[in-house]
């Protein structure tokens, strides 16, 4: 299994990254399979430099702010013009409730049809797994003040575990449990950022680790860029035994 982040910046697009976006690839029956883990604003173009947006198997969405699904609007208009699809072949987008209705909205589209004709919309349900080829994806429910997955990625023995946007929670130790790497929120900065239910901070994303006890790797993403990274790292190192990872857009990884 391989990851590369596309985009790993917090809330807003970044100066030298989009907002979240990651593409999870593995060999399955003779070819490539392209599984896209959120779509946020300015991901996109990005995800070009790494394969024809034509290619994409599927995309999982684990929220439907802006900087995690936006760009969905982007991918309706390759679908729907671009010579280089094939007729009547439609992308599975997995989502939350309503994920549908919510995309249709921001291109102003009318019911009923939306962009259904490009697009086949899979509700996710918390804890119970999906198959996309080579994958096997369980959405885990999380805190944050809209309906909310972190995505657990299992593929050829090895396990990748995005938080997606979430505070300290339950449903983050079976999530990170045993992962290869844990993709984990750390958008907010301890002492500082105080409301609780929103973000992670490094040492929270680094105990909600610990606490799940198995994990060999963690990665620290959705910094926004009013933040230092290096403060968000030495907040985790300070919790964390081993070796605390940044996500850095176009940084290819392979589990």
């Amino acid at each position: 299994m391989r990851l590369t982040i596309v985009g790993c910046s917090g809330s807003v697009p970044g100066p030298s990254s989009p907002a979240s976006c990651y593409l999870v690839q593995a060999e399955h029956e003779g070819r490539t399979w392209n599984l896209v883990l959120d779509l946020g604003n300015g991901a996109l173009g990005a995800l070009q430099r790494h394969i024809d947006p034509t290619a994409i198997d599927a995309v999982v969405l684990s929220h439907l702010h802006a900087d995690h699904c936006l760009d969905l609007c982007g991918l309706y208009i390759v679908q729907k013009h671009s010579p280089m699809v094939v007729a009547h072949t439609r992308i599975p987008v997995y989502g939350p409730s309503r994920t549908a209705e919510r995309m249709a909205r921001a291109y102003d589209l009318t019911a009923p049809d939306g962009m259904h004709r490009e697009f086949d919309f899979r509700v996710l349900l918390d804890r119970q797994a999906v198959r996309i080829g080579p994958f096997t994806v369980t959405p885990h429910l999380v805190r944050h003040p809209t309906e909310a997955y972190g995505l657990r990625v299992e593929a050829d023995g090895e396990v990748l575990a995005y938080s997606g946007d979430t505070d300290i929670c339950d449903g983050l130790r079976a999530l990170f449990h045993d992962a290869t790497l844990v993709l984990a929120d750390s958008a907010f900065v301890d002492g500082r950022d105080e409301v609780e239910g929103i973000h992670l901070s490094g040492s929270r994303a680094a105990r909600a680790a610990v606490d799940a006890g198995g994990v060999r790797r963690l990665m620290l993403t959705h910094i926004p860029p009013w933040n230092d990274p290096a403060v968000c790292h030495a907040q985790a190192v300070a919790v964390w035994p081993g070796h605390v990872e940044l996500a850095e857009p176009d940084a290819i990884y392979e589990l």
